[in-house]
């Protein structure tokens, strides 16, 4: 683990300080005590079905699941009026019945980048597990795998038997890790290549090598069936951006380096000042800043070639939109009102200005920062917008456990974000729910409420199409018909695998968790 943080470091994904090298494995996630399940056949009465595959919402509707596959979806009336009994499942003395009447069924969310920890000291398994849960997300892909294989696959394993409270878990892994030796030609690549898959990896993320040797673990990878993502670090991403490793055959980008430099026209290089130094994270984030300004306009023939090319490569593209979005905002995600309540001390303390750890880049963050942030974002969402529109593949990711962003409630920010960028909200849920699935090659058993599919379903009480705020753990702030201010719940319940889980226990539970570390430092 030393060696791969190091290797890290040399990226600039992590900044390792001294206190790193004392690094270990942080607590694993504790036996499940949540959570009811799965049965033999239940039924959910009266709810208002969102497929996720693009429908509009239909309701009243009763659905049956038989242990965790659904087997019916059958409408049962109208709205506004008393459902037609004549039409209804019958239900046998053993089955459980769940009365959902009002409320609206979505499939089970994934998160397509989705760190258990992060880069912070000692963040529970717990913790993060919870937050998920509590906030719909049935399936994540862990992208690196930093704590460890073992340790990630400990939980993988344990979460796919459900004997922890835990999305299911999809382990990819950081390039070079698990080896003490460097990796710089095509043979070496191959072999760490099959090496992993044999340890149980699904598949590799990349952050930038030489073309030899990318164009080699790329090519083994898609014949070994792994997976493939790459955050296009800008220490590599003039030889390779991201429509050169896709034409190599990688199968999807983090975040949106690589992407302005394959829209260059008037030059090959970033524009970079005379004092930048990669390793200061402020120079680091500010430029980053200005990086879509570089690029060509939209609607220009570079701009439509790049876009139709990646397409026609059904590349996925996960944005991440909500990690960088206190660039644009500081206050605002500092003073989020999740953090009292949900936030652990040693999260935020990772979460302040130092020029140690990853992604604290607030040495002295300015107003004209936030400006070019926006226009950054104002260029990258058009080209979002306009990728989606002519049939790319968006999905949902939010990279929280950094700059300020919390498990679960960074991915329904993540939504909000996509909905800025012009997506319509059914296109928003589908990119949640049946475009991860498919970039996970999983599209067969989740990413849809359908028969057949595994029953990965969120339950809420209010339209999540009209406001998605009523998905956070905190809800939605509004009057209520006194007149007087209220906030809504939340998600209600969570099914995985079958699991019915009470969203709002697993949120007390990590208030309690978050309570007990506060209370140990006074």
């Amino acid at each position: 683990m030393r060696a791969l943080k190091t290797m890290l470091a040399g990226l600039a994904l992590l900044t390792v300080s001294s206190a790193a090298l004392a690094w270990q494995a942080p607590p694993k996630a504790p036996e499940r005590e949540r959570g009811d399940g799965p049965y033999e056949r239940l039924i959910l009465r009266g709810g208002t079905v969102i497929t996720g595959e693009g429908a509009p919402p239909q309701g009243p509707v009763d659905i049956v699941i038989e242990n965790d596959r659904i087997t019916q979806i059958v409408s049962v009336g109208n709205p506004g009026v008393p459902v037609i009994e004549s039409r209804r499942p019958k239900a046998g003395a053993d089955d459980k019945e769940m009365d959902v009447s009002g409320h609206y069924i979505l499939p089970g969310f994934i998160d397509m980048h989705a760190h258990i920890g992060g880069s912070a000291e000692g963040i529970p398994a717990e913790y993060v597990l919870k937050l998920w849960l509590g906030h719909g997300i049935t399936t994540i892909r862990e992208p690196g795998s930093f704590n460890g294989l073992d340790w990630v696959k400990w939980h993988q394993q344990n979460a796919q038997t459900n004997d922890i409270a835990a999305p299911r878990i999809v382990p990819y892994v950081g390039f070079g890790q698990g080896w003490d030796k460097p990796i710089y030609n095509a043979e070496q690549a191959r072999d760490w290549v099959r090496y992993i898959k044999n340890q149980g990896a699904a598949g590799i993320k990349f952050f930038g090598a030489s073309r030899k040797v990318m164009e080699a673990a790329l090519d083994e990878a898609n014949k070994q069936g792994l997976g493939t993502m790459m955050h296009h670090a800008q220490l590599n991403v003039m030889s390779m951006n991201a429509l050169d490793s896709a034409r190599l055959g990688l199968t999807s980008m983090e975040h949106w380096y690589g992407l302005p430099e394959a829209l260059f026209e008037q030059q090959r290089i970033q524009d970079y000042p005379a004092h930048y130094n990669y390793n200061n994270e402020q120079n680091r984030f500010e430029e980053a800043g200005k990086l879509w300004q570089q690029a060509a306009e939209p609607g220009s023939d570079k701009w439509k070639a790049v876009r139709d090319e990646l397409i026609e490569l059904d590349f996925t593209i996960n944005p991440t939109l909500t990690i960088y979005e206190a660039s644009r905002d500081l206050m605002r995600e500092r003073q989020a009102i999740w953090h009292d309540e949900y936030t652990l001390p040693r999260l935020w303390d990772f979460f302040e200005p130092s020029r140690y750890a990853h992604g604290s880049y607030w040495f002295d963050w300015t107003t004209d920062n936030e400006i070019a942030w926006k226009n950054n974002y104002d260029k990258w969402m058009a080209f979002l917008k306009d990728y989606h529109a002519n049939g790319g593949r968006i999905t949902l990711g939010s990279d929280a456990g950094y700059i300020y962003k919390i498990y679960g409630f960074g991915y329904i920010r993540e939504m909000e974000l996509l909905r800025e960028a012009g997506l319509n909200a059914l296109e928003v849920i589908h990119s949640a729910t049946v475009s991860g699935a498919e970039a996970l090659g999983m599209e067969d058993d989740i990413g849809s409420i359908a028969l057949g599919k595994k029953a990965d379903m969120v339950i809420v009480k209010e339209n999540p199409l009209a406001n998605f705020k009523v998905l956070y753990g905190t809800g939605h702030f509004k009057l209520d018909d006194n007149n007087k201010p209220m906030r809504t719940e939340g998600v209600k319940y969570t099914i995985k695998d079958g699991i019915v889980y009470d969203a709002q226990q697993l949120l007390e539970d990590v208030k309690g968790i978050v309570a007990k570390e506060k209370a140990s430092r006074q």
